[in-house]
């Protein structure tokens, strides 16, 4: 079992930063490729951004591509989202998860934390 905290939502005007955080429990959590999502109302979840177990690997979606950095540090169970120039587009609850490198699923999901960006 993995549990997921994420943190650092919050409301920002257009342009600018916000660094998102999860912190897992577990003493395995660097054998889990990690993703961060999104979900904007009426619309449907999305793959923002993931990262593989080693940290070697990133993929991020296009519309995110030079604006957000995703990384991790094994040695705290945290993967981070650095959000930069952010769009009023990017507005959504932010979801980080856990992928079972087995079943190649997102088994395991933390609560959410919103953001908001104005314009």
């Amino acid at each position: 079992q993995v549990q997921l905290v994420e943190s650092g939502g919050g409301l920002v005007q257009a342009g600018g930063s916000l660094r998102l955080s999860c912190v897992a429990s577990g003493r395995t959590f660097s054998m889990y490729t990690m993703g961060w999502f999104r979900q904007a109302p009426g619309k449907e979840r999305e793959l923002v951004a993931r990262i593989v177990g080693s940290g070697t690997n990133t993929y991020y979606t296009d519309s995110v591509k030079g604006r957000f950095t995703i990384s991790r540090d094994n040695a705290t169970n945290t993967v981070y989202l650095q959000m930069n120039s952010l769009k009023p587009e990017d507005t959504a609850v932010y979801y980080c998860a856990a992928r079972n490198e087995v079943r190649m699923k997102y088994d395991y999901w933390g609560q959410g934390t919103q953001v908001t960006v104005s314009s």
